[in-house]
């Protein structure tokens, strides 16, 4: 199976990714993390993007504040898909990485998912992996089967709730 990279600006975003592990690992997956910045270490980003194919990966995750132009620059170097994750920090309560990680150019893609949302990454890493194993995918199957059940039953315990009421 391909592992997953997760590649951060910043080590003080990795708290924002311990999510995205858990789940990667609930289903296996292995995966890595480092940290490069688009901005400090370009060739850096630039290189770990051009060889992750060859080097096992198959989806790069790549999260980060402010400015966040790392999902962009890896995606730039690499025909591997890309989910960005924009980071929240002190200022501008994460819209300045949102809008840094969505505004994509045609041609550079980047999947996007809300700010702060690691599992989200994670969950997504995992239906890209699952399009071609069937495993995978049928694991991903009963991890959505299991929230349905979780929902079914929280509503049936509300209902009791209530007619206690």
């Amino acid at each position: 199976m391909k592992k997953v990279a997760l590649v951060m600006g910043s080590d003080s975003d990795f708290p924002n990714l311990t999510g995205c592990v858990k789940v990667l690992k609930e289903f296996g997956i292995e995966c890595e993390a480092r940290v490069m910045s688009a901005h400090r270490t370009p060739e850096l980003a630039m290189e770990f993007a051009k060889n992750a194919k060859s080097n096992g990966f198959g989806v790069i995750i790549a999260a980060a504040g402010k400015a966040a132009h790392l999902a962009g620059v890896i995606a730039a170097h690499t025909t591997l898909p890309v989910i960005g994750i924009p980071i929240k920090s002190s200022t501008l309560d994460g819209l300045d990485a949102l809008l840094a990680t969505v505004q994509m150019p045609t041609g550079i893609p980047v999947a996007t998912v809300a700010i702060n949302g690691g599992d989200n990454a994670g969950l997504l890493a995992v239906q890209m992996l699952g399009i071609e194993d069937e495993g995978l995918a049928k694991k991903l199957s009963d991890y959505k089967e299991a929230m349905v059940q979780k929902v079914i039953k929280k509503n049936e315990a509300l209902q009791q709730e209530i007619a206690k009421l």
